[in-house]
């Protein structure tokens, strides 16, 4: 099965699985988010991180710390599941 980069999807397509994503866990700074994210994401199941993806930015303050990270996904579950293991992290405020 070829998988198709959301980006080519054509509007109003949603999601398609097996596919790539994108997530952003936003927590507190200095307390290892940037290594975690990655490391929570790797453990889950149907979900592989995609290498070199992770992006980092702080908050203007420098108060909060947004880490991205890509990965793929073989399904709708393991999408979800991969948003119910980071937002589980008591540091995580939330995932986009």
């Amino acid at each position: 099965m070829k998988e198709t980069p959301f980006s080519e999807l054509p509007p109003g397509e949603g999601f398609v699985f097996p596919g790539e994503f994108e997530i952003t866990a936003v927590g507190r700074a200095g307390v290892g988010l940037e290594e975690r994210v990655p490391a929570l994401l790797a453990d889950a199941d149907g979900v592989t991180v995609i290498a070199g993806s992770r992006r980092l930015r702080p908050s203007r303050e420098g108060h909060y710390v947004a880490v991205s990270v890509g990965f793929s996904a073989l399904s709708r579950d393991a999408y979800d599941g991969a948003h119910r293991v980071l937002r589980a992290d008591p540091d995580v405020r939330y995932t986009l």
